[in-house]
């Protein structure tokens, strides 16, 4: 059953190693990951984004975007489980990914056509097996957001949702393998993204400021920002900023 919610409604949920149902939605499923999820992953487990992909997820094209979709492999051997569930819960938990964060709520977000504006929609997703709804405080749609760490998530996914918006518009179904390409290598694999960067001369024809090199040598989420403009450009013809305004703080 989906409710839905505004971000100032109460619900009550919550979730610990005494709920019954305890990691039963850690097994089974189809886990999307965004590239921030990826990104945040991948330094959590002190891995070269290359080697994250290749050990714990798989890639297809997604049906109804077209573009590359990386997803979490499942252990078969162990019930079809979450690669980072234990007995004791979530060995990755302070950078679990969005969807984990989320839930037992959903969001969408969409643009209004007369002012631009970005809309925020939620969904409370109450599922037969899961007693966290028995548990914990009551809180706002809000309150959990900040509670689950989701302001960075959300703010790196929305942008992931423009690229996806321009790709139903001017390109129709899958990539062609160049453009598939730029979208897997700036959006998943980011350290390998940087070093095309820095060593190959990736973006040179560009003209970084140097203010942006010096800040993505070491900063993931400035890196993704860069990436994610580079994709608009090359593949929308949208012009990408050579200036620091590329970077939101």
């Amino acid at each position: 059953m989906m409710k839905p919610l505004e971000l100032h409604d109460i619900f009550q949920f919550g979730c610990s190693a005494n709920v019954p149902c305890f990691n039963e939605c850690c097994r089974d499923l189809n886990q999307f990951l965004t590239p921030y999820d990826i990104l945040r992953l991948k330094n959590h487990l002190a891995l070269h984004s290359s080697d994250f992909l290749n050990r714990f997820t798989t890639c297809h094209i997604g049906p109804g975007t077209g573009l590359p979709v990386i997803t979490l492999k499942m252990t078969a051997e162990s019930d079809f489980k979450c690669p980072f569930v234990t007995p004791n819960g979530c060995r990755v938990y302070p950078d679990r990914p969005a969807s984990c964060r989320m839930y037992p709520v959903a969001r969408a977000v969409s643009r209004s056509r007369e002012t631009g504006q970005r809309q925020e929609h939620f969904m409370l997703i109450r599922e037969p097996h899961c007693r966290g709804f028995e548990q914990g405080a009551s809180q706002t749609v809000e309150e959990w957001l900040h509670a689950q760490g989701l302001i960075p998530y959300n703010r790196m996914n929305d942008r992931m949702m423009e690229i996806i918006s321009l790709k139903n518009q001017f390109i129709a179904g899958a990539l062609d393998q160049r453009s598939a390409g730029i979208f897997h290598l700036a959006c998943y694999d980011l350290d390998t993204f940087r070093n095309r960067i820095f060593n190959e001369g990736l973006l040179e024809s560009i003209g970084l400021h140097q203010t942006i090199l010096d800040c993505i040598q070491s900063d993931d989420t400035a890196l993704m920002q860069v990436g994610l403009a580079w994709i608009k450009d090359m593949l929308f013809g949208r012009k990408m900023p050579s200036d620091p305004s590329i970077i939101e703080p």
